[in-house]
């Protein structure tokens, strides 16, 4: 009873998060008019309207409208939190006190919401390595217990007081039923289903049993700097020009071609255009170069955005601010720098706050022996900078492409340590896939978060620390319950046999033999079900 209790509890869980999705939305056609319809009927591109109180029906961007949105259905953090246009939110979350306009990214099977309610139930039906060991036990278990049932008969039928045969068989019996490996089958399972629903309570979404298992045992933690340590939501602090170009222009055709990108940098350039009213005109031929920065034609011009290996590879000398720019990243800043027709024209300064719950996660996590390394695409005085500010960074490696934060971690892998690694972009995806745990901040893209074992719904540190602490929890769960089962078996098919016999007289019924197995499995179901209470 006990045990379809809790996987009822999980299934009311799982679906009530598919309630907290509206069945209806306010569609808004091209001509301005509104309908009610379907949310199956919205697709990708379809704006909606979302009025105060309303539940949001999709996953997009906004538009237009200002409100705060509660999301702690997602992230489990109680506060509001604030929306305004290009800003993203999550079908399924509440919609505060103002009206805001959407435009939808995702509908169906792909919002977050869906992808949230697949991940807990593939979850919960997964195995975990240390499953292995009832598996194992169970291989030769069944064979060894009619083997002692026979010989416990065999031994009683000849040797045992009167009357014999109902001894040897009564004692025989008590051993098969006191034996029932109940508890045995239930063991890992049931802290699975226990603790994946725990852990998607508060925000830690775990893809497979394997993961939480591999998670318990790190020993080293590699964390992405922009969105993981950071806010990701920087903020333009400077920006220097060189020649004739202005504040005004360069800002304008950088904010044209980063208008296409997904980087957080690049939202701040935009964002800055926007609030000094710049006119942000279409770009052609947009292309990404991952690990360089990303190029454009705006208006006519050749637009260049990125590192220094990009104007390298363009033949754009950037000496001219190259001290501007090594002082504004001494300052924990990154710079961007912007060529026009092939000429270096200036430099974009963006600071990205540190998370105010960095260095408290950072910290906890070293105190638990975790060695914490650093790996980011940006400039080695920014990753310093932000180094310093969180504190107890073991290591520091800057100016990576994707590939050396996969190669990185494939060194530290093949060193033989259990590396967990954390990001939420496109270019930590590979790095993610390469990790003993790959863990993906649910603010960060959709490939980071398909390429990881975890998912945390909150994008900070803080939500690391939970995942670990429902690892440690959920394998100590394990652990106790294969105890219990070892336990209960190694004395009681003794006891059943008839061990205390000659000692104290005292044979087991089989009545009695049931319910120590039952009890067995109920100390089982029990542990578990505590695992749904612990602290994250």
């Amino acid at each position: 009873m006990l045990e379809l209790r809790a996987r009822a509890a999980t299934g009311r869980a799982i679906r009530a998060l598919l309630d907290l999705s509206p069945k209806t939305a306010e569609r808004i056609g091209a001509d301005g008019s509104v309908e009610n319809v379907p949310v199956a009927a919205i697709v990708v591109g379809d704006r909606v309207r979302i009025k105060p109180g309303q539940a949001v029906p999709v996953d997009g961007v906004v538009i237009d409208g200002r409100s705060h949105v509660d999301e702690s259905m997602l992230t489990g953090e109680p506060a509001p939190v604030g929306k305004a246009g290009g800003d993203l939110v999550t079908g399924g979350t509440i919609n505060g006190a103002g009206a805001l306009t959407v435009e939808a990214r995702a509908v169906g099977a792909a919002t977050m919401l869906s992808r949230i309610v697949a991940m807990v139930a593939e979850a919960q039906r997964s195995r975990a390595p240390i499953q292995a060991i009832a598996d194992r036990v169970s291989g030769w278990f069944v064979p060894v217990i009619l083997l002692v049932s026979l010989a416990t008969f065999a031994l009683w039928l000849s040797v045992g007081p009167e009357p014999r045969l109902s001894h040897a068989i009564l004692n025989a019996i008590a051993v098969l039923v006191i034996a029932c490996p109940c508890a045995l089958g239930l063991a890992t399972p049931m802290s699975i289903m226990v603790g994946t629903g725990r852990g998607a309570r508060a925000g830690v979404l775990v893809r497979n049993a394997e993961a939480l298992q591999a998670m318990e045992s790190i020993d080293t933690l590699v964390i992405d700097k922009t969105g993981t340590l950071t806010e990701g939501k920087p903020k333009v602090i400077a920006i220097r020009t060189q020649g004739s170009v202005t504040e005004a222009m360069l800002l304008a055709y950088a904010a044209a071609v980063e208008s296409r990108s997904e980087h957080p940098l690049a939202r701040a350039v935009v964002d800055e255009a926007q609030e000094r009213k710049i006119a942000i005109d279409p770009c052609e031929n947009f292309a990404s170069q991952t690990g360089f920065g990303v190029t454009a034609r705006v208006s006519g011009k050749r637009v260049a955005i990125g590192s220094e290996a990009q104007m390298e590879s363009i033949g754009a000398d950037a000496t001219s601010l190259g001290a501007a720019a090594a002082a504004l990243r001494q300052e924990g800043a990154g710079v961007i720098l912007v060529a026009l027709d092939g000429r270096f024209a200036g430099l974009i300064a963006v600071a990205d706050p540190v998370r105010a719950t960095a260095a408290e996660a950072i910290a906890y996590l070293r105190g638990r022996g975790l060695r914490i390394a650093m790996l980011t695409g940006d400039n080695a005085l920014t990753a310093e900078a932000v180094a310093r500010k969180v504190g107890g960074i073991d290591e520091v490696h800057a100016g990576l492409r994707p590939e050396d934060k996969a190669r990185e971690v494939e060194r530290l892998v093949t060193q033989g340590h259990k590396v967990a690694m954390a990001g939420d972009g496109i270019n930590d995806a590979p790095a993610l896939a390469r990790a003993s745990v790959g863990i993906a901040m649910g603010t960060g893209t959709d490939v980071a978060i398909e390429s990881a074992s975890i998912t945390l719904a909150r994008g900070n540190l803080s939500a690391i620390v939970s995942a670990h602490r429902l690892a440690e929890a959920t394998m100590r769960n394990i652990r106790q319950n294969l105890f219990f089962s070892f336990l209960f078996n190694g004395i009681g098919v003794p006891i059943a046999a008839g061990a205390l016999y000659p000692f104290t007289g005292t044979l087991l019924s089989p009545m009695f033999a049931g319910a120590a197995m039952t009890l067995s499995s109920l100390t089982v179901v029990l542990n578990a079900l505590r695992l749904g209470f612990i602290t994250l």
